[in-house]
């Protein structure tokens, strides 16, 4: 039997997903409106991926006869200053949603909930690897530099990074 306190922070962890998912679509539409199409690309399927991620919590909750509550996420922000700022915006959620899943941990073993704390193993798992996939996307814009011409050379980057992704998953996919 999974806590009152469990599945209401997991119901909010619901919403962060959630509204991560709609973020990357967002910053998939603008990419997509300045003709970065490998950044506009590789953002949807980011987006894709969070609301899979969103939608494991709501069958788990549902699994442990819990009440998962389909979320109210709030309008994303529509407009960007550079792709900078929208990489250094993605790398700062998915730290904040890393430090979201370590407080669903802590939550679970206090209260000996073995198996929510099994379940939130890969997620810990996902979140190292997000954090290190933006952060070496974000190092790789700062290596390129902001000129002109840059912004293509940095899309061309992403579309590489998110095409390895895509090959990697199919690779897993396979095994």
């Amino acid at each position: 039997m999974i806590s009152k306190k469990m599945t209401k922070a997991l119901n909010e962890q619901i919403v962060l997903e959630g509204y991560a998912s709609f973020l990357y679509l967002s910053m998939a539409s603008w990419f997509d409106k300045e003709g970065l199409e490998g950044s506009a690309q590789f953002m949807r399927r980011q987006s894709d991926e969070e609301r899979a991620h969103m939608l494991r919590i709501f069958d788990y909750l549902s699994e442990v006869d819990a009440h998962a509550i389909a979320p109210a996420v709030k309008q994303p922000p529509k407009e960007f200053d550079s792709v900078q700022e929208v990489f250094e915006m993605v790398y700062a959620h998915e730290q904040k949603v890393t430090q979201s899943i370590n407080k669903l941990l802590t939550i679970a073993k206090s209260e000996s909930d073995y198996t929510t704390e099994n379940f939130l193993q890969w997620y810990i798992k996902e979140q190292r690897e997000e954090e290190n996939l933006m952060r070496s996307i974000l190092d790789k814009i700062k290596l390129i530099g902001n000129g002109p011409q840059s912004l293509y050379y940095i899309d061309k980057e992403v579309e590489a990074v998110n095409n390895a992704e895509l090959d990697g998953a199919s690779e897993t996919e396979d095994l």
